[in-house]
């Protein structure tokens, strides 16, 4: 059975309700108290936080007087970093290795998920029976309701049918949150449907077709290009809902998903380190939900840039995992935190999310015929069956692609052609075969304006 402790749920549950309408000065003091919560706790257990933070007034710390970490020197010194001294990388690595065990409790008692490696680095995060508690109470009371005659009339959604297009085959954080939530849950297992974004597009949408789900949860990429489906009459789903997450949502795409589908679409943001960071209002302001987690926008240098400018990258202190402290730990997501309220009333802090926007590639086939391939899917196949993480993929042509990477040296030389191979079979397997793949070792991806690594880019520039 996965983590779960009732009394701590309905208790968290309660709270988040109670916050939900707070005062800024209430929301100040939940984030206040939880922060020395969290010092006092990292001090104690963590050896590597117990000698960052040793002598110091944990009472009257200020964030902005800790180093800024990172994701590569925490996975360097992972059983310093973690409080239960039980938690071993490798065996955590073993666990995840293995798909079978998506959605089970590690050790009897955590859920663990891996992040996709984005900025380099994969990482591999612990959460304790607390910390789900709290994603679990954010995502169910403060996610929109888009429907409120039909949560009145089913307020446990057991009339509807979801079904959430992504990657499926890792321990990623929506595959275990779903799978934790089919296991906990029997009664909504056959109404939960994960599908993987991986398959042929033809197969993927007959798989929709079949299951014709009323809720529908993807990435941005993805639910653009099911549209585009539905418009060409092969995808003819009819959901009432479409959730999306994991990327940019432009105001274009919204627009787009929302008059093809003829339904309300809500985003959201979060990252493996805190899974609901934000979620929109009934305005279409995005929340950070700021009693449970702190972000700072910064500049290239880490200093904390003013109200409506966007910042070079983002730190998180996550309030509630005190399992695996993220104490200003560089996001790598740049964003906005607005000043103004929202017109919705609510205190907590309104922000938009700049991230990171990758391209859908447009494959040319031998035969002149258009496809579309995703590029969260592309990055999946290159992390899962490459074990590349250092890359960036730039269409040069409708049939040629440079694949490129920042290491150097015979083995990086190696890892890079078994890559084209395997990215080559993928390619085919969509139905894009004789796709040229040029491999460049030692020639790191090019950074747009933000500063920030475009993974995926379909463009020759």
């Amino acid at each position: 059975m996965p983590p779960f402790d009732a009394w701590r749920s309905c208790v968290v549950a309660a709270d988040v309700v109670a916050a939900s309408t707070a005062d800024n000065a209430a929301l100040a003091a939940r984030q206040t108290q939880r922060l020395r919560g969290l010092l006092a706790s990292a001090a104690r257990d963590s050896p590597l936080y117990g000698r960052i933070l040793r002598g110091r007034d944990l009472s009257d710390l200020q964030l902005r007087q800790l180093p800024i970490m990172r994701k590569a020197e925490l996975m360097n010194q992972f059983e310093d970093w973690v409080t239960d001294p039980e938690l071993r990388l490798g065996a955590l690595r073993a666990f995840v290795a293995d798909a079978a065990h998506i959605g089970e409790a590690f050790l009897g008692r955590y859920t663990v998920w891996e992040s996709s490696g984005s900025s380099g680095t994969p990482g591999i995060f612990v959460q304790d029976a607390s910390a789900m508690a709290v994603y679990d109470a954010l995502e169910a009371l403060r996610r929109p309701v888009l429907r409120p005659l039909q949560r009145m009339l089913d307020p446990w959604g057991m009339h509807e049918r979801m079904a959430f297009v992504g990657a499926i085959g890792g321990h990623f954080a929506s595959t275990v949150s779903i799978e934790r939530l089919r296991r906990l849950n029997p009664l909504l297992a056959a109404r939960i449907h994960s599908i993987s974004f991986l398959q042929p597009m033809a197969e993927l949408v007959a798989h929709l077709n079949t299951l014709a789900p009323t809720v529908l949860a993807t990435y941005p990429s993805a639910a653009v290009l099911l549209a585009t489906e539905r418009l060409a009459g092969r995808l003819l789903i009819d959901p009432q809902e479409v959730w999306t997450g994991g990327e940019k949502l432009s105001p274009t795409m919204r627009r787009f998903v929302h008059e093809t589908f003829a339904c309300p679409v809500a985003d959201s943001y979060g990252a493996s380190e805190f899974l609901s960071l934000a979620s929109e209002c009934r305005a279409g302001g995005l929340h950070l939900n700021s009693d449970w987690a702190i972000l700072e926008s910064v500049d290239d240098r880490g200093r904390p840039v003013p109200a409506g400018a966007s910042g070079s990258t983002t730190l998180l202190t996550n309030l509630a995992n005190h399992l695996q402290p993220l104490i200003r730990y560089d996001l790598g997501d740049s964003l906005t935190v607005h000043a103004q309220a929202c017109a919705c009333g609510s205190a907590l802090p309104r922000i938009d999310v700049q991230g990171r926007a990758d391209d859908t590639l447009q494959l040319v086939t031998p035969g002149g015929r258009s496809i579309c391939v995703l590029p969260l899917a592309v990055s999946t196949v290159l992390e899962e069956e490459a074990g590349l993480f250092d890359f960036q993929l730039v269409q040069k042509g409708p049939r040629d692609l440079l694949l490129r990477s920042g290491t150097s040296g015979p083995e990086a030389r190696l890892k890079l052609q078994h890559a084209r191979t395997v990215l080559t079979s993928f390619l085919a397997g969509q139905g894009a075969p004789s796709v040229r793949i040029q491999c460049h070792c030692n020639e790191p991806g090019r950074a747009g304006r933000s500063g920030k690594v475009q993974r995926i880019l379909a463009s020759t520039s």
